[in-house]
């Protein structure tokens, strides 16, 4: 089956620049994963409740979507290894502080001005610019197939990091030291991993950045609007609607209140739950190998709704489950097929606007995702103070996901990438 999608070829195909930002999203998805497993235990260990927790993950992300938004939208003209270094200052930056401080004020702001994921996904400008970057040196035939793979390897970082996030705090505790030493670590590696990424993008190459032409054009798109965005403004502003919404859903299930719900519910530990979500994000990367499959015969918009709407469904179930195997075996099923929405959707953003609106389209989605995304924390905290409404938010979730799929479907059905026009 996978030798259909021509990946070997197509991986071997990759050159220098397409290679470093492989290994770019593998080292940030693996810090992502890690943190995101212990966060709010961490959090919750240096005094802070269950409800100021979840306010701090808001404005973390809130915050988030303020510093995409003015990288993003200014990375192709300012230049975008210059907009990917400054983020990994601000991904450092707020690991050192959250590593260093318990005081509340302090932790606000540096989530919000820095770059912190509590989900295991990516936040910050950097995903938008390198799917930018990254579209800008495959080819067209090539590029739904990359992005899979570039998937794939932020699931396996994210599967991996959280298993080492998981195992690290009981590492510390079976040495006689307190848990909260172990969750610090893993947040001080957080901001190590920042530092490092520092020094890898300015090694990309300048053909990772917008030609002459294409930079000339951008400037004119730039004077029409204040995001950048000029011929494929109302396409990516729906686009940017849409995935509020699913990203809003999301946001009752991220992976650090998810994890939490494990041990509230079923009572299971860091060491566990990093085992468990290394299976899920496992799961979830092979998926994305399948997207590529189902998208060069079905389409894109096909691929992306028809393996979604499934996984929404399992989503509500979830919580409906009596045993830890029957809640873990759900979760995993829903993983293996929950991200195949991913490259498909990355992929359409970038085929169906205009090449010198690429980093800017991809910011203005990422932003929209990242809105919706950084809301639902403060209220899920809410619920998971008060033990009867723990599994309120799987619910809202998975309606809100089945929503944001046929509104999808319905308006984008029609508007085909080049690739599948020609065909």
């Amino acid at each position: 089956m996978l030798s259909d999608l021509r990946s070997d070829g197509v991986l071997r195909s990759l050159n220098y620049d397409a290679r470093l930002l492989f290994l770019t999203r593998f080292t940030r998805l693996f810090a992502y994963g890690a943190l995101s497993v212990v966060l709010v235990f961490y959090l919750s260990g240096i005094g802070l409740s269950e409800s100021r927790i979840g306010i701090l993950l808001t404005l973390t992300l809130l915050g988030d979507t303020i510093v995409s938004l003015l990288l993003t939208t200014r990375a192709d003209r300012v230049g975008r290894r210059r907009m990917l270094i400054v983020g990994s200052f601000l991904m450092g930056g707020a690991g050192l502080a959250f590593a260093c401080t318990s005081n509340f004020v302090f932790l606000l702001i540096a989530g919000t001005i820095g770059v912190i994921s509590p989900s295991g996904n990516e936040v910050g400008p950097f995903l938008s610019i390198e799917q930018a970057a990254l579209a800008h040196v495959v080819s067209a035939s090539n590029r739904t197939t990359t992005f899979a793979w570039y998937t794939l390897a932020g699931s396996f970082a994210t599967a991996i990091g959280s298993l080492c996030g998981g195992l690290l705090p009981s590492l510390v505790d079976s040495i006689g030291t307190a848990p909260l030493k172990g969750y610090r670590a893993v947040v001080i590696a957080y901001a190590a991993v920042g530092m490092v990424l520092a020094l890898v993008f300015p090694r990309l190459s300048p053909a990772t950045e917008v030609g002459a032409s294409e930079d000339h054009s951008s400037g004119i798109a730039a004077k029409k609007t204040l995001l950048g965005i000029g011929h494929s403004r109302e396409i990516v502003f729906k686009l940017a609607g849409l995935f509020a919404l699913d990203s809003f859903g999301g946001g009752f299930v991220i992976q650090s209140f998810a994890a939490y719900w494990f041990y509230l519910r079923f009572g299971v530990k860091p060491d566990a739950l990093g085992a468990i979500f290394f299976g899920a994000n496992i799961f979830a990367g092979v998926s994305a190998l399948l997207a590529s499959r189902l998208a060069s015969r079905f389409g894109l918009v096909r691929t992306m709704v028809f393996t979604h709407l499934p996984s929404n469904i399992l989503l509500i179930l979830l919580p409906l489950m009596p045993t830890l195997p029957l809640a873990i075996g759900v979760l995993l099923l829903r993983f293996s097929i929950s991200q195949m929405d991913v490259p498909t959707r990355q992929s359409y953003t970038m085929a169906v606007v205009h090449p010198e609106e690429r980093s800017a389209a991809a910011g203005i989605t990422g932003v929209a995702r990242t809105i919706g995304a950084s809301i639902p924390p403060m209220f899920v905290g809410l619920m998971f103070a008060k033990p009867r409404l723990i599994n309120v938010p799987f619910f809202i979730a998975g309606t809100l996901k089945i929503a944001y799929d046929l509104l999808l479907y319905r308006q984008f059905l029609a508007i085909q990438p080049p690739e599948e026009k020609l065909r």
